[in-house]
């Protein structure tokens, strides 16, 4: 993309010499590339939940999580106006709730909705009946097939039951936006390093990929490379 620096996945420009933190930043981005770019043995965990589109086309899907929120979804949404790109927002009903403004715009524009629970539960701390019950209280406001569970996870038993009521909508690349470890440049170059075609890529439209200024350096990076590199954007 024009304009931009050449970065190193650990956000590091490309011609950096090596220093005494090279080992250690080498380690953890082993180990972020399970959130950033789930393994196949991950995604075998959720067998009929949808990881990454066709491979064969040169297209990716853009998705936002966890809003939706006055002082960032407006903006995302301006900004992908401006692209002409649709993309899928799994929102978090009470957010909705607190935001009803903010979330008619956002069907208003043509993108599409998907449940993120309705207090972003993590699956593993809740057992079936109250994380399902969750789930549905969301949808009472949302009227949609999607689901994404909030941070990646759910229990095997709340998956078989929510799988039949939704499409279970994974990632193929979460740009860890949300991170107060990674600057702006690295989440931009996990985008130009991991996504690949049918990628269904993951940013937040919340206030911490916003206040740590994550957001709003490498969303519109993203898309230019993206569209640069040939990619079609596709709604889900």
């Amino acid at each position: 993309m024009s304009g931009l620096p050449q970065v190193h996945p650990t956000g590091k420009p490309a011609h950096s010499p090596p220093d005494a933190r090279h080992q250690s930043i080498t380690v953890n981005h082993r180990l972020t590339v399970f959130i950033e770019q789930p393994p196949e043995f991950v995604r075998k965990l959720y067998p009929s939940a949808v990881w990454r589109m066709d491979p064969d086309e040169r297209a990716v899907y853009l998705t936002f999580d966890d809003g939706p929120i006055p002082e960032v979804t407006p903006w995302v949404l301006d900004l992908l106006d401006k692209y002409d790109i649709k993309a899928t927002f799994f929102m978090v009903g009470d957010n909705i709730r607190k935001h009803p403004d903010e979330f008619q715009m956002v069907v208003e524009r043509g993108h599409r909705i998907g449940n993120h629970t309705f207090n972003h539960l993590r699956g593993f701390e809740y057992n079936f009946k109250d994380y399902l019950a969750n789930a549905e209280k969301a949808n009472e406001v949302m009227k949609t097939d999607l689901f994404r569970p909030p941070h990646g996870h759910m229990g095997w038993t709340q998956y078989m039951i929510l799988k039949r009521r939704y499409k279970i909508i994974m990632w193929d690349l979460v740009t860890r936006d949300y991170s107060k470890k990674l600057r702006g440049p690295q989440v931009l170059a996990n985008v130009m390093k991991y996504a690949r075609n049918g990628s269904i890529i993951t940013f937040h439209d919340s206030l911490k990929s916003w206040n740590n200024g994550n957001l709003q350096y490498a969303l519109p990076r993203a898309i230019e490379f993206l569209k640069e590199e040939g990619y079609e954007f596709r709604l889900l």
